[in-house]
């Protein structure tokens, strides 16, 4: 197995083989996988990298479990050997602890905010009914290809626009200045339907032409955007049982956002 395939392990070190407690060699607590020079391994932690192994679209087969075993224990030999070397109170390692701990704290927030505000059947099924009855008379699902050019201000925006107009492909400026991952597939966000995106995007999104580009910057609470409609075709809706993963999912993103824009109207946050 490649070195690069279980990346998520260098967390899992944190959690686990750092901050386990000892134990002398050849003895094993309950719920241990593994001892390296007396630092536990548990269950648990070979468990958790099992499931983003399967998360990533591995088999799950013995031959695996031995691979995400050997991988903790591998980063705990490195771990111990740079902690020796004094490697874990320089400066870039406390930094890039620092990070690894805020990364860890938003993600179980937000996770801790969902299962405290749970999307319920009953919500799904309400929004699969919402849906269906926006479609109309045709009761067909409208779908747009979108690509997006993600920036930090307004005149960012309108500068990006401004070289569209004057001739730029769309690609070729989202590649230049968008601040989005996407920016390498010159913007391509993919087939959307406008109840999938956030109010300010499908206001604009229905009111293009195939081709065309968002004629003003589109101000939201990450920054500024430009789309533009690639395509658009019309489908028949799912089934209930069809659509209701993709429905979860989505109310679940839209909680997740409106939680995060309400803590950022209570914060004081200052941007150079």
């Amino acid at each position: 197995m490649k070195y690069s395939i279980i990346r998520w392990c260098s967390c899992l070190a944190l959690s686990s083989t750092l901050i386990a407690p000892a134990f002398s060699q050849g003895t094993l607590p309950p719920n241990a996988a593994a001892s390296v020079n007396g630092v536990i391994i548990s269950n648990d932690t070979v468990e958790q990298g099992i499931r983003s192994a399967l998360a990533q679209g591995q088999k799950d087969s013995p031959e695996l479990r031995k691979a995400v075993l050997g991988k903790l224990i591998e980063i705990s030999l490195l771990s111990q050997q740079a902690d020796k070397n004094g490697l874990a109170d320089s400066e870039k390692a406390n930094r890039q602890l620092a990070l690894i701990r805020q990364n860890y704290l938003a993600d179980l927030e937000l996770s801790t905010f969902i299962a405290n505000n749970p999307v319920s059947d009953a919500d799904v099924q309400a929004e699969y009914n919402r849906e269906i009855a926006s479609l109309g008379a045709q009761g067909m699902i409208v779908e747009y290809k979108v690509s997006d050019i993600a920036v930090a201000t307004e005149a960012d925006a309108q500068a990006a626009l401004a070289r569209i107009k004057k001739g730029e492909s769309f690609d070729k400026v989202a590649k230049s200045v968008s601040l989005a991952p996407n920016k390498t597939q010159g913007g391509l966000v993919g087939w959307v339907q406008a109840g999938q995106t956030l109010p300010q995007i499908a206001a604009v999104l229905v009111t293009l032409s195939k081709g065309q580009v968002s004629p003003a910057p589109i101000q939201m609470p990450q920054g500024w955007y430009l789309i533009k409609l690639d395509d658009k075709k019309s489908s028949k809706p799912p089934s209930f049982e069809q659509a209701k993963a993709g429905i979860r999912n989505g109310l679940v993103q839209k909680k997740q956002f409106e939680y995060l824009s309400q803590l950022r109207q209570g914060a004081a946050i200052v941007v150079q």
